[in-house]
C-alpha cells in the first residue's frame, strides 16, 4: 500500500483502474466501424450478441436498453477474474469487501429503479399473492430477509469461488516447490503437482467466465423481479 499526500493508493484501486482502462479500450474497439471487421471486432460482436440474448431471455426484448449496464457488469467482472490469473497480479474479486460493495451498489440501483417504476406497489414483492392475512407479518419478514440476502449471495458466491481456486493453486505451487527443492526421488514426484496445477489453472479460467456469467444472470433476474414485480 502506498501513501502519497494523505491519499491511500491500494492494490484494489490500481487493479480497478487498470481494468477500467481495459474495458474502455475494448468499448472503443466495439464502437469502431470497419469495412472488413478484424478479429477483435468479430470477438466483441459475438459478446454483444451473447449479452443481447441474455437480456431477451431474462428481461424480455423490450429491455435491451439495459445493454450498456449488463455488458459493463459482465465484462468488468470477467476482466477482474482474468486479471487475477496473470502471475504476480492482484485478484480484486478474491476480496469480499470489493464484491460486497459492487453487489450492494447494484442492489440499491435495482431497487431504486423498481420503486421509481412501480411506486408503492413495489413493496408487493414482500407479500405473496393469496397469502392469509394472519400470516402476512411473518411472510413479510421472511421475504424481506431473503430479499436482502441477495446482496450476500451475489458477493459471497463470487468471492468464495475465486478465493478457493487461488488458494488451491497457491498450496499446490508451494507443495511442488518444496518437492523440487528437496531433490532426489522427490524430483520425480514434482511432476504430479505441476500437472495438477495446469489442470486447476484451466478450471480456474472456466470459473472466471462462469462466475461472471452467473453474476450477470442473477443481476438480470433481480432487475426483472424489481421492474415487473415477479
Amino acid at each position: 500500500m502506498l501513501f502519497c499526500k494523505k491519499t491511500w493508493i491500494t492494490n484494489q484501486m490500481i487493479a480497478l483502474l487498470l481494468i477500467l482502462c481495459f474495458v474502455y479500450f475494448f468499448y472503443t474497439i466495439l464502437n469502431k466501424k470497419y469495412l472488413i471487421p478484424n478479429k477483435y471486432q468479430l470477438l466483441f460482436e459475438k459478446i454483444y450478441l451473447f449479452i443481447v440474448e441474455l437480456l431477451k431471455e431474462n428481461l424480455g426484448a423490450s429491455k435491451v436498453f439495459f445493454f450498456n449496464l449488463i455488458f459493463t457488469i459482465f465484462f468488468f467482472i470477467l476482466s477482474m477474474n482474468l486479471l487475477g490469473m496473470v502471475p504476480y497480479t492482484f485478484t480484486v474479486t478474491s476480496h469480499l469487501i470489493v464484491t460486497f460493495s459492487f453487489a450492494l451498489g447494484l442492489f440499491i440501483y435495482i431497487n431504486l429503479l423498481g420503486f421509481l417504476k412501480n411506486g408503492l406497489l413495489f413493496f408487493g414483492l414482500f407479500l405473496p399473492s393469496g397469502a392469509p392475512l394472519a400470516l402476512s407479518p411473518f411472510l413479510i419478514i421472511i421475504e424481506l430477509i431473503s430479499y436482502i440476502a441477495r446482496v450476500f449471495s451475489l458477493s459471497i458466491r463470487l468471492f468464495a469461488n475465486l478465493m478457493a481456486g487461488h488458494t488451491l493453486l497457491k498450496i499446490l505451487a508451494e507443495f511442488g516447490w518444496l518437492m523440487f527443492n528437496s531433490g532426489g526421488i522427490w524430483l520425480v514426484g514434482f511432476v504430479f503437482p505441476t500437472l495438477i496445477i495446469f489442470a486447476v489453472t484451466g478450471l480456474e479460467l472456466s470459473i472466471a467466465f462462469l462466475q461472471a456469467y452467473v453474476f450477470t444472470v442473477l443481476v438480470c433476474i433481480y432487475l426483472n423481479d424489481s421492474l415487473n414485480l415477479h
